[in-house]
């Protein structure tokens, strides 16, 4: 039985150069085992704000050389950062004496690797008992799910590096020693996936289908690509009944002996319990999280506890709100499908930019509680932008929208927002398509009119007065009546503008406005009597904007 734990934090630095490191991520300055509980990952972008959790893992994409890496080291200390990650290779004496000073550790991510996949996998390894708190399981002596603790427990066994992959060749976790592997291994570790030069040699010499069709390890020759040098590979799948999962690989540099041959058709069995306990618990945590979300939204006597199993109970937050225009040809199975796909997405996106941030699915919309630090144009005008670069990233197939609430600094704010954010996204499939983003704040007016035209049809209030008495006389003249006085309206009263709008000459124009007072009973010149019939088009859906009228 596998008993093979790692002696350090689970969330810690030094747990975390143990399972990325060497070769992947290397310590460059500074002291991990000071960071024994990081707060998360985030990334550092010089043209924007910053928001990054107390603890971080800091990613300097883009920074380069000495000078820049100790003045971002020093406003990271500022921010409570635990360690700032460049490019490989680092120079510079001096960041020993900055990382010293500031208590921040420099790491080294190592050339070609992809920032994308580091950032996916430090919160793999940092996002355990986020939601809940409670205590770890453990299966065959490793704590259950973590893979990585499992690839280091299983390379002690083989004495070989070795690799857990799913069944597209990702790679889902690795153990240490991986620079006695050889280049095909690096280069999967540093793309997190096997590339597709060694995948097609697999397949063309019937690897895979070998694979997966024995219970037993296999034996994998040296993949040749080119010049490049592989070592051997022994492999076994592993199952949950009829289902392939994944695969271990281990990089030999001896034959296994057959007791560890045997040692490593178990512990795929051992494999296979976690990578299920693994799914189930995030199937679990997904659910959790939305359950904790909606209790926050609602903003009960729960909802402080929400927030702060969320780690949002700290500050002002936001609600977004991401809708989708009902399927045209009826597909609503795909439709909820692409609701769900989208949520994951958002969540993604917002996780990038905002570590704190929790997405659930409710209903027909995904519901996003994003963390601000105050209620600031400045705070409310990012949310936007966030939103909007969401969605022009994942195009406008599918007509989504976001529609963004009222900032809530407490929590009994919260369901305000919501609402305010579920307001706004009416607004947005009433404009239907013109704009994809907008907050309550810039689209207020319109929200109270859709809401005061759901009050008249709920009281199943009809046309009267003015409008009513032009509405009927255009029925029995086709007089344009209706069309002249929302023209007139829209001009301020400026015939030649009023008259090109709607292509009559000025003079017929002029005595058709003559004619609304007339049949309308209206004076023009009275503000409110304008005011009046402005709003009352609008309520009845009257006023077109693609020129005439609707019926009553």
């Amino acid at each position: 039985m596998i008993r093979h734990m790692s002696t350090h934090p689970a969330r810690g630095l030094s747990r975390v150069l143990e399972d990325l490191g060497p070769g992947l991520l290397d310590l460059v300055h500074g002291d991990p085992a000071s960071a024994t509980e990081l707060g998360g990952v985030g990334i550092h972008d010089p043209h924007d704000e910053q928001f990054h959790p107390e603890r971080a893992v800091v990613l300097g994409v883009g920074v380069h050389g000495a000078e820049e890496t100790a003045l971002l080291m020093r406003r990271l200390s500022g921010a409570g950062a635990a360690a700032l990650v460049v490019r490989g290779p680092v120079e510079g004496a001096e960041l020993e004496a900055v990382a010293a000073e500031t208590g921040i550790a420099v790491l080294a991510l190592a050339r070609g690797a992809s920032w994308a996949q580091l950032a996916a996998m430090l919160r793999t390894l940092l996002s355990e008992d986020d939601v809940g708190g409670a205590d770890r399981q453990t299966l065959g002596g490793v704590p259950s799910g973590d893979l990585f603790a499992l690839a280091n427990a299983i390379a002690t066994l083989l004495d070989a590096p070795i690799t857990i992959e799913d069944r597209r060749s990702r790679i889902l976790a690795f153990s240490g020693r991986q620079d006695e592997a050889d280049a095909p291994r690096v280069a999967s570790i540093l793309a997190r996936r096997v590339p597709e030069r060694y995948l097609r040699v697999h397949e063309e010499h019937g690897v895979f289908k070998e694979l997966y069709r024995s219970e037993h390890p296999v034996h994998i020759p040296p993949p040749t690509v080119g010049d490049e040098v592989a070592l051997p590979r022994m492999a076994i799948a592993v199952r949950a009944g009829d289902e392939i999962l994944g695969s271990v690989w281990a990089t030999l540099r001896r034959p296994l002996t057959p007791e560890r041959e045997e040692a490593f058709q178990e512990a795929a069995k051992l494999v296979a319990l976690h990578m299920l306990r693994f799914r189930a618990g995030a199937d679990a945590e997904h659910r959790l999280r939305a359950d904790l979300v909606t209790t926050a939204l609602e903003g009960g006597s729960g909802a402080v506890e929400a927030l702060g199993r969320l780690g949002l109970a700290d500050g002002p937050v936001l609600v977004l709100a991401l809708g989708l225009e009902p399927a045209a040809d009826g597909d609503y199975a795909h439709l909820t499908a692409e609701r769900q796909r989208l949520a994951s997405a958002l969540a993604v996106h917002l996780t990038a930019v905002q570590p704190r941030s929790a997405v659930a699915l409710l209903g027909d919309v995904a519901y996003a509680l994003f963390p601000v630090p105050d209620d600031s144009a400045a705070a409310r005008e990012r949310a936007v932008q966030v939103a909007a670069n969401f969605l022009q990233r994942t195009g406008d197939r599918m007509g989504a929208v976001v529609g963004i609430g009222s900032v809530a600094p407490e929590p009994a704010a919260l369901a305000r927002s919501r609402t305010n954010a579920d307001r706004a996204l009416r607004v947005l499939f009433a404009d239907r398509g013109t704009r994809r983003v907008a907050a309550i704040g810039d689209v207020y007016i319109d929200a109270l009119l859709i809401e005061m035209r759901d009050l008249a049809i709920a009281n199943r209030d009809e046309l009267s007065g003015p409008i009513a008495r032009l509405v009927a006389y255009d029925r029995r003249h086709n007089a344009h009546l209706v069309e002249t006085l929302r023209a007139w309206l829209d001009a301020f009263g400026d015939v030649i503008s009023a008259s090109a709008s709607v292509f009559v000459h000025p003079n017929t124009f002029r005595y058709r406005i003559r004619r609304v007072a007339e049949v309308g009973e209206i004076d023009l010149r009275d503000p409110s009597a304008r005011f009046a019939a402005m709003l009352q088009l609008r309520l009845m859906g009257l006023y077109d904007q693609g020129g005439g009228a609707a019926s009553a």
